[in-house]
């Protein structure tokens, strides 16, 4: 497990690396935002978490959630993206015998996602498989993510592989100085994934971010708003990264 783990650890000039496209055509600009947008960019320049609570989610049927946990299936726990991409992946996953249930809602940040994988793990049990696809919304207060990946790691415990799906935001419908702040929130919320990578065996990092830094053309063609993947080509692309990391865990 060590051995195949570590070929897959992005180096820190990588993780700062990816997505820097969409922030270097900002950085010159920048100065230029208006004091309104500065007065409403928060601590970390990416705006404020608004209300997620009433978005909309994807959760999976008492009935569906056991039924994985009985085949062995994956767990899954995202936000908007999850929302939107999750049906596709399930179609794909179901194709190679694996069957998926899914707690997906808009916005949300990693801590009630956390929260939700505290509860099925004591309502049902896990497989072991566990899905995080979350941490854009965690552009506002990046610090915060980092025990939240200790504590899923905790509730899954050694003997479960958990695949975290690392994050690219420079949310195009905002202004050059917040775009940059989303660009560097997201490359310290990798990071701090990357480092948690490191203390666990059994964490593996998707690296979604380094794969669309990895062509100039990859952030305008798989992003439709500077976050969420384009349909079909950046849903199609991040599924793709994700069953393949599934099948081989």
């Amino acid at each position: 497990m060590r051995k195949r783990l570590s070929s897959i650890r992005p180096s820190r000039r990588l993780l700062f690396a990816a997505g820097t496209a969409a922030a270097a055509s900002t950085v010159a600009s920048a100065a230029t935002a208006s004091a309104g947008e500065l007065a409403s960019t928060g601590a970390y320049g990416s705006g404020v978490l608004g209300a997620w609570e009433r978005q909309a989610r994807a959760v999976s049927s008492e009935s569906q959630v056991r039924k994985t946990r009985e085949t062995d299936g994956v767990f899954m726990f995202g936000d908007s993206i999850g929302v939107q991409d999750g049906p596709s992946l399930a179609k794909q996953l179901a194709g190679h015998g694996i069957h998926m249930a899914v707690h997906n809602w808009a916005g949300r940040p990693v801590t009630p996602a956390v929260d939700a994988l505290d509860t099925w793990a004591q309502d049902y049990g896990l497989p072991h498989r566990i899905l995080m696809s979350v941490g854009s919304n965690d552009i506002f207060t990046p610090p915060a993510v980092a025990a939240q990946v200790e504590r899923t790691m905790q509730i899954v415990g050694g003997e479960r592989m958990v695949f975290w799906v690392n994050i690219q935001a420079a949310r195009t419908g905002h202004g050059p100085g917040v775009q940059l702040s989303d660009q560097r929130n997201s490359a310290w919320i990798n990071l701090q994934l990357a480092e948690a990578q490191r203390r666990h065996e059994n964490l593996r990092v998707i690296r979604w971010a380094e794969h669309l830094a990895a062509k100039p053309n990859r952030l305008a063609k798989y992003l439709r708003d500077g976050l969420h993947p384009s349909i079909p080509l950046g849903q199609n692309a991040r599924n793709a990264l994700i069953v393949e990391a599934l099948k081989s865990g």
